[in-house]
């Protein structure tokens, strides 16, 4: 019921334009401000017409390739948005964003051996870059190395301690590792960054929940499904947790709400699981 983990783009538009243009210098200005311009007002398909208008003008602008690269990987169209990436490193070899980018949209590609290299090409330009060790986390994280995972999980954490992504994955990382403080320590970070942040108020209920803090687990489950009223798996861990309490009428209300969320989703497995617990209530 868990989706997969979600690489970080640095969406940092490039707004300047380079200093020498070709000789459609006016077409390409255009296309490019016109891009930028739509990027704002969030037409991210008009924005990667203008951008490949603009790189098709003047191939040799790094700005254009790298733009239309984060505008692609907005529409979720990874692999044209890797390729853009690797066109504008061979322009620009030097800007760390790029090869954050593209490792990340490598990530998505579950292709962690170049995922890596370029992300740790990345750090090397850039050591401060904390979306960069956030990425490699997850790398590490998909490749079962969950003290290397936590290890670069922290180092984001540090580096951007404004961002909660990181905060949420370290928490994973822990929980792993059955370190149930760090864990709720870090969720709670998570959820303080980001109030609306539904995964993490689930996650914090799962760990406590399992630390046999009932009445804090009831809390942020229902934070999750306040958040996401289709949270299946957190009116389920809400039910569990009822019954724990001995708090039955509770326990049955909200795990009915959990077998229509997961019939809606087509769930077999989980609505029969259900209702094999709301048979013995």
């Amino acid at each position: 019921m868990k989706s997969g983990p979600i690489a970080a783009f640095v969406l940092a538009f490039v707004l300047q334009l380079p200093s020498q243009l070709p000789v459609s210098a006016q077409s390409f200005e255009s296309f490019y401000q016109q891009g930028l311009m739509q990027v704002k007002t969030g037409d991210v398909s008009g924005a990667i017409g203008s951008f490949s208008s603009a790189a098709q003008l003047n191939p040799k602008s790094f700005a254009a390739q790298y733009n239309l690269g984060l505008a692609l990987r907005q529409s979720g169209q990874v692999q044209a948005s890797a390729s853009a990436f690797y066109r504008a490193i061979q322009l620009d070899p030097s800007y760390a964003l790029t090869y954050a980018n593209l490792g990340a949209a490598l990530l998505e590609g579950n292709n962690l051996k170049q995922s890596r290299e370029y992300l740790s090409r990345a750090i090397v330009l850039d050591p401060k870059l904390g979306m960069a060790y956030y990425n490699l986390g997850l790398v590490q994280n998909l490749e079962g190395d969950v003290k290397g995972a936590t290890n670069f999980f922290q180092k984001a954490t540090e580096l951007n301690p404004g961002i909660p992504e990181p905060y949420y994955h370290l928490g994973l990382a822990y929980q792993r590792t059955k370190w149930n403080r760090g864990s709720i320590a870090a969720f709670r970070k998570a959820v303080q960054v980001n109030p609306n942040y539904a995964d993490a108020f689930y996650a914090l209920g799962t760990v406590l929940y399992s630390d046999g803090d009932w009445s804090n687990a009831i809390v942020a489950f229902r934070s999750a499904t306040q958040l996401n009223p289709k949270f299946a798996n957190a009116y389920y861990g809400a039910g569990m947790t009822f019954l724990k309490q001995k708090n039955y009428s509770e326990a049955k209300r909200v795990l009915e709400f959990a077998k229509a969320e997961y019939q809606q989703l087509g769930n077999r497995v989980w609505v029969d699981r259900v209702n094999g617990i709301l048979s013995k209530i």
